[in-house]
């Protein structure tokens, strides 16, 4: 099979990891891909939005199977564009992608079929949602209703920081037209968990549980990121929680879809809170999350191209999706005062510690290769850095020490990736 990957960051790179280990795999192309990517598959340099281009090449090299990484490219519509042209892609169409394109329908149809989440209320007048607020209970969750690279999501202490925050996502705009609607919703405390899913339109299939970091800094400190590191499994995802979440969320959710006309073929990120209350969603996501899949992948025993065309030929309930019975967990590495400013262009050595290492991953993110041949950064986030281990203990301290092997100018991680599991 001749496979496209559309995306280029640590999720399109751990993608193509697994595509690259299947048997059926011939031939691999990324587009536009990264210096990573490039060692396992061919970048091609066409940008993820580049619909009509990014089909017409999947038409030249008779390309088997595209896969989307991407939330723009999805939420954009390149399912359709592809389908259109008789491609063969994975990934949900644009009806049902809007699961993450519209924080304000995902909460609309949780409500409708009472699929357990945080009270809420959406808004798209700003004098409404400043209104709302003096009567609120603090604190309160801010979010932009469109995408925003995972940074659209304000918790506010205080009504002043409140305000503060409709005033910076609705009038100033800071996270561009995704802040045209805003939904205001309820605080939840508890323990987040992420799980992945495979869907073929009325069968779903639950992946491996995690745990990411979004925050900047240690102890949840700094501003949202696109995530500083995860591991994988969680335990505080029980088997109680399992079979809750079974019944009333994730079948819900696809059924839900379904009934709604906007049947979900692909992938389903379920953002979990687990609250006094119950498991209760945060969010969706409509692709492996950035970087849970750089710690659920590598766990996966059966053939990635087994699942996805499972989920495109609506045959998944014949599939019996397996993980390894052991534990991984990712650091990401970034450039100093991301996300804020950063310097990038500087050179990455100890790449080559990672060859041949049984159960040590070093994803690329924000990379390049220089004139010289030289990798360097070129970006907020580098590197993730995975370890395996027979534990989260194990595993944790094998990503700490791979850390070490890699070295380049305002390198920066957070210490405290899966600490959480000392208090498990």
């Amino acid at each position: 099979m001749k496979i496209l990957i559309v995306g280029s960051g640590g999720r399109e790179h751990a993608i193509a990891m697994s595509v690259a280990k299947s048997s059926r795999a011939d031939k691999i192309y990324c587009a536009p891909g990264n210096a990573g990517i490039g060692q396992i598959a061919e970048c091609v340099p066409i940008g993820a939005m580049e619909f009509e281009r990014l089909a017409a090449f999947a038409k030249e090299k008779s390309i088997d199977l595209t896969i989307i990484g991407m939330d723009d490219p999805l939420v954009g519509g390149i399912v359709d564009v592809f389908e259109a042209k008789g491609l063969c892609v994975f990934g949900p169409n644009k009806a049902a992608a809007i699961l993450e394109g519209s924080k304000a329908f995902s909460k609309n149809l949780m409500k409708k079929y009472q699929i357990p989440t945080a009270a809420y209320e959406n808004f798209e007048d700003p004098e409404k949602a400043l209104a709302y607020l003096e009567t609120a209970k603090m604190p309160i969750v801010l979010k932009a209703d469109g995408l925003a690279l995972g940074k659209g999501v304000l918790i506010c202490n205080m009504l002043e920081e409140a305000q503060a925050g409709v005033k910076e996502i609705m009038l100033d705009k800071k996270f561009g037209p995704a802040g045209n609607q805003m939904v205001i919703e309820e605080f939840m405390t508890g323990r987040e968990v992420s799980v992945l899913s495979f869907v073929d339109g009325k069968t779903i299939k639950i992946m491996s549980s995690a745990q990411d970091y979004k925050r900047a800094k240690d102890g949840d400190q700094g501003l949202n990121t696109g995530g500083m590191g995860t591991f994988s499994p969680s335990p505080f995802y029980t088997k109680e929680v399992d079979d809750f979440c079974r019944k009333y969320i994730f079948q819900a959710t696809v059924d839900a879809m379904a009934a709604e006309g906007r049947s979900f073929k692909g992938i389903i990120f379920f953002g979990l809170m687990l609250t006094e209350d119950g498991p209760k969603v945060l969010e969706y996501n409509a692709r492996f999350g950035d970087p849970e899949a750089q710690v659920v992948l590598p766990r996966m025993k059966n053939d990635i191209l087994d699942v996805m065309d499972a989920c495109i030929d609506g045959t998944l309930d014949q599939v019996d999706l397996q993980f390894e019975d052991n534990a991984a967990v990712c650091i990401v590495l970034a450039s100093d005062g991301y996300p804020v400013s950063y310097q990038k262009g500087y050179e990455i050595r100890g790449l080559e510690n990672f060859e041949d290492k049984e159960g040590y991953y070093c994803f690329h993110a924000g990379t390049k290769l220089n004139d010289a041949g030289r990798f360097v950064t070129n970006g907020g986030r580098v590197l993730g850095v995975t370890a395996k281990g027979a534990d989260l203990k194990e595993a944790r301290a094998n990503a700490y020490k791979a850390t070490e092997w890699i070295e380049f100018e305002n390198k920066y991680m957070r210490q405290d990736i899966g600490k959480a599991i000392d208090d498990a």
